[in-house]
């Protein structure tokens, strides 16, 4: 059975992530720093959960060092959105624990499983959720947008620097998923979060692990390089159709 290592996996798209892959015959390893939902996850889908920080070197270590020694895909999601500050009113703290989340965290955990990554036969996949913030910016959204675009830079190099070994490396870029994500951006502000999506349908979570699952299962000698999918109702990051707009 192949192995799958899941990190943000105690909820939204990681929790969804891990229920498809596992449906699709993966041997799921969790990672996330809310362990009651994670080791909940795990005993659902008969997979293995360990307590995981990605802003935290030793914890990637400590987590790293649990897993099997070959895996066949590992899925970076841990990571987020805090606040929608302008750029001349940056909150150093809320951009610094951005960046250790969405870019050094995921840069950790691949640099410390690598080795650990099937480079024989069919090889293994590494998938990053990255968000149409990869490829947009827009007003008060520098701070994360500029860690996605990081997410998409290191996702490209990582496919150029492993050119020749059978390692598959696909970015997956959601637009509006409705998740805990608005709630955390907003400190908890569930109002505020639920203005986000209101008057349109966004995406949910399982239509991103759809997603996570399609490009895991394509053949071997298939590279889904990125996908790009966003509500019908967006047409850009700052472009949202809400039922009362003019067309």
């Amino acid at each position: 059975m192949k192995v799958a290592v899941v990190t943000g996996a105690s909820s939204g798209i990681g929790a969804a992530t891990a229920r498809a892959l596992s449906k699709a015959g993966f041997h799921l390893c969790l990672g996330a720093r809310r362990v009651d939902r994670l080791e909940s996850l795990a005993r659902e889908v008969g997979g293995s959960a360990f307590p995981l920080d990605v802003c935290d070197t030793e914890s990637v270590r400590t987590f790293a060092s649990r897993l099997p020694s070959r895996i066949h895909l590992l899925v970076n999601n841990a990571g987020g959105a805090l606040g929608l500050d302008p750029v001349i009113e940056m909150d150093e703290a809320k951009w610094l624990t951005m960046f250790q989340s969405n870019v050094l965290g995921l840069v950790r955990m691949t640099r410390e499983l690598f080795p650990r990554l099937d480079q024989e036969g069919e090889g293994s996949h590494v998938v990053n959720i990255g968000s149409v913030a990869a490829l947009e910016t827009y007003p008060g959204g520098a701070g994360y947008t500029a860690c996605k675009h990081a997410v998409r830079a290191i996702t490209e190099t990582m496919r150029i620097e492993w050119l020749g070994l059978p390692i598959r490396v696909t970015e997956i870029d959601p637009g509006l998923v409705e998740t805990e994500f608005s709630l955390v951006r907003f400190a908890g502000d569930s109002e505020r979060a639920r203005k986000v999506y209101e008057g349109m349908t966004p995406l949910v979570a399982e239509d991103v692990a759809d997603a996570v699952v399609w490009a895991a299962t394509r053949p071997p000698h298939v590279n889904i390089d990125q996908i790009l999918l966003k509500p019908r109702d967006q047409a850009r990051a700052d472009k949202v159709h809400r039922k009362g707009n003019s067309p």
